[in-house]
C-alpha cells in the first residue's frame, strides 16, 4: 500500500452512467489508475449493422502505463463483454473470481489472447492489492453467479463499488450477501458508495429467486403440450429453478442456444449445478413426446439471431412450434427491446403458440436493488458520498434523492466522462474528458460517430446512388451512363421512366460543361454528384450518399 499523501482520489466513468449497460469505470489515485469492469451494450434499430458496442477507452489507452489492473465484479456481458476487444490496447493484469474468470477465458480464447491476457483468480471474499489500491471482494446476490462489491481502500478514503446486486435471502444457487463485511466497512468509515441505480424508482424490497421458483413450478404444470422457457442465459439460479420445475412434471430439459451451453459448462466447471441431470441437445428433442420435454431457449429479448427467434421464423434446423406449444418469457423487457420482443411474440401468436410473460404471471424477479435494498445498504455502510451509476438519468436522479434522504451528505449525479474528485475536500467535478462508443465491425473496432457508421445510417434512411459514365478524350459521353440506386429506385415501369430521365439529365449536364472543364475528371465527378443529389432531393426528398465514376476511353 502506498504511503499516505495528498494525492487526489478520482472517479471517472467512461461507460455505464446515464445508461444501462456498457460499464467501464476508472479510479485514479496519485499517478495510478484502476479499472472496474469493461462491458458492452447491444445494437438496435438506430445502429444498423452493429450488434455490439462498447465505451471508447481512448482516455485510459493514452495512460495505459499507469493502469495497474482491471477488476471484474461479475460475468454479465455489460461488465466483461468488452475485455477481449479492448485488452490488447491496455495489456494490464485482470482480476476476477473463479466463475467470472471461467467465462472470460472462453472469450479470450476465441480472440486468440489466452497466452497473453493473464487472469488472477481471487477467492470469494478475498483481499488483494493492485498498485496503490487495497481491494476486497464482498459477496452479494444478483442474477448471475459470484457477483461482488469491491471495497477499494486508499490512503485518502475507502470506496464501496457495489457492482450489480440485490438482497436475496434465498438465491438458490451461490452464496447470500455478506452483510457482515458491509457493516465492517461502514464501521471503519466509507468515503463513497458508487452504486447500482437500475431499480431506484421501484418501491419496496427485492423479491427472492426462491419465490419465482415456486411460481414457475405451478405455471409450468398447467400446460400439457410442449413448453419452452426463454430466459437470460447467465441467470444460473433461474435455470436451476426451471429444471427443478421440469423434473416435478416429468419433463426432460433441452438447452437450445450456444450461450446456455457455455454458461452451464462454466457453472459445472466451477462447482455449481451438481444436483442437476445432464441436459439433452436440440437434436434429441424430436425423439420425445411433446408433454415430456421442456426447452430452455436463448432470445428472451427478441434477438433475431437467438434460438427462440430462429424457431419462431421457421429457420431452426431441428425444432418447429405448433398450436399446442407454450412459450414462457421468464425475463423482463430491457428498455429499448420492446419492438423486437413484440415482433417475436406476434410471430409466435400467429402460429397459435400460447404466450406467458411477466405481465400475466409471476415468473421473473429483477437482479437489481429496489429502494428498500438501497436504504438498507446506506444504513450499513453510512458513506459520506453516494455516486449513482448503472442507470438512465431518471434512475440516477431518483437514487441520488434517496441517498440524501438516508442522511448521506453528498450525492452528485454525473455523466460518462465527468472527472469527479472524491477526496480531498467535498466531491466536485473538476474536468470532463471525451467519451464515445466503439462498434464491432467484422474483426475491427470503429467509432459509432465516425464516417463508416454515419454512412450506414445515412444509407438506411436515404438509400445510395452510384453513376458511371464513359467519356472520350474530348470529354464527350460514349453511350449511356449506368446508374445504380438501391433503396431509391425500384423495378416498376415508373421507376424505369425515372431512371431514363436521370440518365438523360446526366448527358445534358456533361454537354453543358465548357470544353476546358470536360478535361478534368475530378471536376466532372463532383459537378455530376452535386447535380444528382439535388435531383434526388427535389424529386424524392432524399439525400443519398452519391458516387460518380468517370472513365476515359
Amino acid at each position: 500500500m502506498a504511503k499516505k499523501n495528498d494525492g487526489e482520489l478520482i472517479f471517472l466513468p467512461l461507460g455505464g452512467s446515464g445508461e444501462i449497460g456498457m460499464n467501464l469505470n476508472l479510479y485514479g489515485y496519485g499517478d495510478q489508475w484502476l479499472m472496474v469492469d469493461c462491458g458492452v451494450t447491444f445494437g438496435d434499430d438506430a445502429t444498423p449493422g452493429f450488434d455490439v458496442m462498447m465505451p471508447d477507452p481512448a482516455f485510459i489507452v493514452e495512460r495505459r502505463e499507469k493502469l495497474v489492473g482491471m477488476v471484474l465484479t461479475h460475468g454479465h456481458e455489460d461488465h466483461i463483454g468488452a475485455v477481449a476487444h479492448i485488452w490488447p490496447q491496455l495489456r494490464c493484469p485482470i482480476f476476477a473470481t473463479k466463475f467470472t474468470a471461467e467465462l472470460l477465458r472462453s472469450k479470450l480464447a476465441a480472440a486468440g489472447l489466452t497466452k497473453d491476457a493473464k487472469i488472477t483468480e481471487i477467492p470469494l471474499s478475498g483481499s488483494f492489492e493492485v498498485g496503490a489500491f487495497a481491494l476486497e471482494f464482498v459477496t452479494l446476490t444478483h442474477s448471475i453467479l459470484e457477483p461482488n462489491a469491491v471495497i477499494i481502500r486508499t490512503p485518502v478514503g475507502t470506496i464501496v463499488h457495489t457492482g450489480d446486486w440485490k438482497l436475496d435471502p434465498d438465491p438458490l444457487v451461490g452464496g447470500v450477501s455478506d452483510i457482515d463485511a458491509l457493516r465492517r466497512a461502514g464501521d471503519e468509515g466509507v468515503l463513497a458508495v458508487i452504486g447500482d441505480s437500475t431499480n431506484a424508482l421501484v418501491d419496496g424490497d427485492s423479491v427472492s429467486e426462491a419465490e419465482v421458483a415456486a411460481s414457475l413450478r405451478e405455471v409450468i404444470g398447467r400446460y400439457k403440450g410442449r413448453v419452452t422457457v426463454a430466459c437470460f442465459a447467465s441467470n444460473v439460479a433461474r435455470l436451476h429453478s426451471i429444471v427443478k420445475a421440469a423434473q416435478a412434471h416429468d419433463r426432460t430439459v433441452a438447452l437450445v442456444g450456444r450461450s446456455l451451453w457455455r454458461i452451464t459448462e462454466a457453472a459445472r466447471a466451477t462447482g455449481y449445478l451438481d444436483d442437476l441431470p445432464d441436459f439433452i441437445t436440440e437434436h434429441d428433442v424430436g425423439y420425445l413426446p411433446n408433454d415430456k420435454v421442456l426447452l430452455i431457449c436463448t432470445g428472451s429479448q427478441g434477438e433475431p439471431r437467438a434460438a427462440l427467434a430462429r424457431i419462431a421464423r421457421g429457420d431452426h434446423p431441428e425444432i418447429r412450434f405448433g398450436a399446442n406449444d407454450t412459450v414462457i418469457f421468464s425475463s423482463r423487457i430491457i428498455p429499448g427491446n420492446e419492438l423486437s420482443i413484440g415482433r417475436l411474440q406476434n410471430m409466435l401468436a400467429s402460429q397459435g403458440v400460447t404466450i406467458v410473460d411477466e405481465k400475466s404471471e409471476f415468473i421473473h424477479v429483477s437482479g437489481h436493488p429496489n429502494r428498500g435494498d438501497l436504504e438498507q445498504m446506506y444504513a450499513w455502510v453510512r458513506p459520506q458520498i453516494a455516486v449513482p451509476v448503472h442507470g438512465e438519468f431518471r434512475h440516477m436522479a431518483a437514487h441520488a434523492k434517496l441517498a440524501l434522504s438516508c442522511q448521506v451528505p453528498f450525492a452528485p449525479t454525473i455523466s460518462n466522462g465527468d472527472v469527479l474528485r472524491l477526496a480531498p475536500g467535498q466531491p466536485e467535478i473538476i474536468d470532463t474528458v471525451k467519451t464515445g462508443r466503439l462498434a464491432v465491425d467484422g474483426g475491427k473496432l470503429i467509432p459509432i460517430d465516425g464516417g463508416i457508421a454515419r454512412g450506414r445510417r445515412q444509407m438506411m434512411w436515404n438509400g445510395s446512388a452510384t453513376a458511371s459514365l464513359a467519356l472520350d478524350e474530348d470529354g464527350r459521353m460514349i453511350g449511356r451512363a449506368k446508374l445504380a440506386a438501391p433503396g431509391l429506385i425500384g423495378e416498376t415501369a415508373d421507376d424505369g421512366a425515372f431512371t431514363d430521365e436521370i440518365l438523360d439529365a446526366i448527358e445534358d449536364w456533361v454537354d453543358t460543361l465548357p470544353a476546358k472543364k470536360r478535361n478534368d475528371d475530378k471536376l466532372i465527378e463532383e459537378y455530376i454528384r452535386r447535380k444528382l443529389r439535388r435531383l434526388f432531393r427535389d424529386e424524392l426528398g432524399k439525400r443519398p450518399p452519391t458516387t460518380i465514376h468517370v472513365m476515359r476511353v
